[in-house]
């Protein structure tokens, strides 16, 4: 059967700092720019904060680097909707439909 999947990701960033004890997004920006990455207090502040949409490969390797992680440990992917293809979804025959609002009859009214 086809299948449509639409997938996200879970971005683990603050859960791994409280595990190397960092606490606040500027105790990031040190580590950071010791690797050569120079991200300002309001970038490390939504990188840490929220879940990035995009994400450049040097930082998410220095992210590694500084935790000692690898990038599943940074992001989860997750399956958010499994539906089926709509042109091949099953419909049901025309005579087995039931209309949305019956009809009333000249009795009921």
């Amino acid at each position: 059967m086809n299948e449509i999947k639409r997938l996200g990701y879970t971005w683990h960033l603050r859960q791994i700092m409280a595990q190397h004890n960092l606490w606040k997004s500027t105790e990031l920006r040190p580590l950071l720019r010791d690797r050569g990455i120079n991200l300002s207090d309001t970038q490390i502040y939504r990188l840490v904060t929220g879940t990035p949409e995009r994400i450049s490969l040097s930082v998410l390797v220095a992210l590694c680097d500084i935790f000692g992680c690898s990038p599943a440990d940074l992001i989860e992917p997750r399956v958010e909707l499994r539906a089926a293809k709509t042109a091949n979804a099953p419909r049901l025959p025309p005579s087995t439909a039931t209309p949305r609002h019956p009809l009333l009859t000249a009795s009921d009214s």
